[in-house]
């Protein structure tokens, strides 16, 4: 595990030596049996890699268009006004979730009726409920099919008419882009949400120094990103022999790009265990970092930063009635990333 703020920089940026061209095993741990396709464009090093991100990056840069963050605008002022009319909300599932599978659906340009589909399939599609996949990579044949018979202007038939270096995408790489968009950014929004809205629960002087400036909450949400990493780590594979710190790394050994220890580097971040919602600067590494940069960043800020307007204009204090800490448990490691089940109870801020 490479641990250290600009040691792990420094193995994102040389793809060469810690490469991520090592179909199911970037991700950590390894997906082999919950998956059957590489994911792209992450699963591949440049210049492959840019070559299939510059296919897709139009539907992520979406999330800067005024129509989509007015979609997004409404979307969470709806859910907040659903969340304050409740006595408890479990937010995990009753608020995370459909969050972050209406918003994909602005993201894709497709229907904002297929989030129930989306929101059926659980926090991790892979491992929520049992389902391995299966109902992702059979959604995503579907789409697939429909859009080559009668194509628009949405994520499915935008890969259907794409171009790879001149050829015709396979159907094995448009499904690996899929898998990636469905699976990559789903479980990592919903605990970021649900984690941002524990500690305003927590802190209840956090929503009122926010109403104080409110352009606080650009600075607030890179430091939830900073502290919550949604993503401990990933993992990269070796090309050949190679030591990290010395010690040996055998050739296809794999080594970690832990991005959850490199943002609590306290050379880098003074108090790193202290959450700082006016922090600055803050070069975190929650969204990675090199070529691989996520494809979905700007979409997961415009999210949380919504949120977080909302809740400064419309929310005077939550209240935490139960919580279940999520745990991830490694060999190496055990750490708290997210909730299992978070219920809150949202008051209402009146006019002043």
């Amino acid at each position: 595990m490479i641990l250290r703020h600009e040691e792990v920089r420094k193995a994102a940026r040389d793809w060469k030596t810690f490469s991520s061209d090592a179909p199911f095993r970037v991700p950590i741990p390894s997906e082999e049996d919950v998956r059957s396709m590489r994911q792209l464009p992450v699963e591949t090093d440049p210049p492959d890699h840019t070559d299939y991100r510059r296919i897709v990056e139009p539907f992520f840069a979406r999330a800067k268009d005024p129509t989509v963050i007015a979609q997004m605008e409404s979307l969470i002022e709806r859910m907040l006004c659903e969340a304050l009319q409740r006595e408890s909300l479990e937010v995990v599932r009753e608020f995370a979730l459909p969050i972050q599978s209406h918003a994909l659906t602005y993201l894709l340009n497709i229907p904002e009726s297929e989030a129930a589909t989306w929101v059926g399939w659980g926090i991790h599609v892979f491992r929520d409920g049992g389902s391995k996949g299966s109902a992702l990579e059979a959604y995503l044949h579907e789409q697939f099919d429909k859009a080559a018979r009668n194509p628009g202007e949405d994520f499915f038939s935008a890969l259907t008419r794409a171009t790879f270096r001149g050829r015709p995408l396979t159907r094995e790489e448009m499904m690996g882009f899929g898998n990636l968009t469905f699976a990559g950014g789903r479980d990592t929004v919903i605990h970021t949400i649900s984690s941002a809205l524990a500690y305003l629960g927590g802190k209840p002087s956090a929503l009122e120094f926010l109403r104080e400036d409110p352009s606080r909450v650009i600075h607030a949400g890179e430091e939830f990103f900073r502290v919550i990493t949604p993503l401990t780590h990933i993992g990269r594979v070796c090309p050949v022999d190679t030591s990290v710190h010395g010690i040996p790394v055998k050739a296809a050994g794999r080594v970690s790009l832990c991005w959850a220890s490199a943002n609590r580097d306290e050379t880098v971040f003074p108090s790193p265990d202290e959450i700082r919602l006016d922090r600055k600067p803050n070069p975190h590494l929650a969204f990675g970092f090199g070529a691989h940069l996520c494809l979905g960043a700007a979409h997961a800020r415009l999210i949380l930063r919504t949120l977080l307007d909302k809740c400064v204009q419309r929310v005077d204090q939550i209240t935490i009635l139960k919580a279940q800490e999520r745990v991830e448990e490694e060999s190496a490691y055990r750490r708290i990333m997210g909730y299992e089940s978070l219920t809150l109870k949202f008051a209402a801020r009146t006019p002043r």
